[in-house]
């Protein structure tokens, strides 16, 4: 690739697609044929057991794992033989929310928000200022700017790992059980997040394992078993199991 894109979707309008992908974990296939489209609003939900692939397929998104067979596209890059001076700019346009929130423990809120904007290349300390509020904002944390994370809940802290996702105003957010260390109610509260996020225009990839939310939070639910990735109705799927 010569230049950087400027569309973050495909001609069939796809913000996100993948065509006959393998994924691999060394030598060990993880995912095999993989074919997946995701459009811009789209909430999709990754579900299956632990170790059936769905971190891996995330990984291979943000080109952690790298893409060696199949065909990839993720908000404008395709992922075959991504030179890596693009990877940078590749997860700029990607907000990635981890299960264990991974803030720095030494420093604020802000100044979590700040490191982050700062290694992506922003300069100005009012556009900074301004964006760190918006984001904060977003996930009704704005008073909580001044916090160090050990003074948050967990579900607080995982508010500020969505602002964090949210900082260069991506088009795409992966989620990866991002309600994995929560309690049920602090749950629901971080999914009205994520929706309200989707329904702004955004889509929303999100790993889990907790059935409970699809039922409560429906949207397109792909599924990893044996290999494969598959659509499942919401019919198909036992609302009363946890994996």
């Amino acid at each position: 690739m010569s230049k950087q894109p400027t569309s973050m979707i495909n001609s069939d309008g796809n913000i996100l697609e993948f065509s006959k992908v393998s994924i691999r974990q060394q030598e060990n296939i993880v995912l095999q044929d993989v074919n997946l489209a995701v459009k811009p609003g789209e909430f999709v939900y990754l579900i299956g057991k632990v170790g059936s692939g769905k971190s891996s397929l995330l990984k291979t998104l943000y080109n952690e794992l790298p893409l060696l067979e199949g065909q990839g596209f993720v908000v404008g890059y395709s992922l075959n033989g991504l030179a890596q001076k693009y990877v940078p700019f590749l997860r700029r346009r990607i907000g990635i929310v981890f299960q264990d929130f991974q803030l720095l423990s030494d420093r604020s809120v802000y100044d979590n928000l700040l490191f982050v904007l700062k290694a992506t290349g922003w300069t100005h300390k009012k556009e900074m200022d301004k964006r760190i509020r918006d984001v904060l904002s977003d996930v009704d944390m704005v008073h909580k700017g001044y916090k160090m994370p050990h003074q948050l809940s967990g579900g607080e802290q995982q508010r500020v790992g969505i602002a964090r996702a949210l900082l260069n105003a991506p088009e795409l957010i992966l989620a990866d059980e991002p309600t994995g260390n929560l309690d049920p109610d602090t749950s629901d509260e971080l999914m009205l997040v994520l929706r309200k996020i989707c329904e702004g225009g955004k889509a929303v990839v999100m790993a889990t394992h907790n059935y409970v939310l699809l039922k409560k939070f429906p949207g397109r639910i792909i599924k990893c078993e044996d290999a494969r990735l598959n659509e499942s109705l919401p019919q198909e799927i036992d609302f009363d199991l946890l994996d």
